[in-house]
């Protein structure tokens, strides 16, 4: 089951997104053959590359950003929600078209505001695996989750909407992490870790067994995390240090 935010930052099971158990070899994890991703960077390039091995077509691509060229010359780009718009008019039913959000980083909020602003118009979310990332089968992750390249996702771990499990991270046995949450590259959850919505663990990052992570938190690059971290705090170096704070996420932005 997803994770959520109380009063505090703490984290608490959320029924309306259930999270699935992770079937052994699932790679694609959706009804749909045709898929469509918002954001048009990197990500997007990324996410192709394996959904496409998985007989899944990318037919466009939404991104906010003006004067962004597609990074496919076979695959049209849209912008923003009028652009969403034009598409959906032209295509009639959507609700055989999955959607991946492909925006990653501290973006977590938006990656789960774009989830529920695509879903509330029939399109279909999926979850993404890597051919060469593990999954354990009793892993439960929850829609529209991207676990990339020789990732690993342990025994008993449960993902909420949204998150990204970058190239080579890892997130050990009996880890929670919340909505929109991004583990860059070669980040390392040890066991029983927490994480709070949106909070973003950045690459090569280690964070000690039993540690909780605020909503909101950025972890730097290399950080060795001892303790917990508040929420909405940034904090770097080897031990984890406080460096700064980020503006609190006003509860309905993510809503809207």
């Amino acid at each position: 089951m997803p994770w959520s935010r109380t009063t505090g930052g703490s984290l608490t099971a959320r029924a309306a997104t259930p999270a699935v158990p992770w079937r052994r070899g699932e790679r694609v994890n959706g009804r749909a053959r045709r898929v469509v991703f918002w954001g048009a960077t990197g990500q997007a390039k990324v996410l192709r590359e394996f959904v496409a091995a998985r007989g899944v077509t990318l037919v466009a691509l939404f991104d906010d950003t003006e004067e962004l060229a597609s990074p496919f010359p076979d695959v049209p780009i849209y912008r923003g929600r009028e652009g969403f718009a034009r598409w959906l008019a032209e295509v009639g039913d959507p609700s055989e078209v999955g959607f991946l959000v492909a925006i990653g980083g501290e973006h977590g909020a938006a990656r789960v505001r774009i989830h529920r602003f695509l879903e509330d118009h029939g399109l279909e979310p999926l979850t993404a695996v890597h051919p060469s990332a593990f999954v354990a089968d009793n892993a439960r992750l929850g829609p529209g989750c991207q676990i990339l390249a020789h990732a690993v996702v342990a025994v008993e771990c449960e993902l909420g909407r949204d998150c990204i499990v970058n190239t080579a991270a890892s997130v050990d046995h009996e880890g929670r992490l919340g909505d929109g949450v991004h583990l860059a590259p070669g980040a390392r959850l040890a066991g029983c870790v927490s994480v709070g919505d949106y909070a973003m663990v950045g690459a090569g990052a280690i964070v000690l067994p039993r540690t909780r992570i605020g909503e909101g938190a950025v972890i730097g690059a290399g950080a060795v995390v001892l303790r917990d971290v508040e929420a909405w705090t940034v904090v770097a170096g080897n031990p984890a240090r406080l460096i700064g704070s980020r503006e609190p996420l006003n509860p309905r932005a993510a809503e809207e």
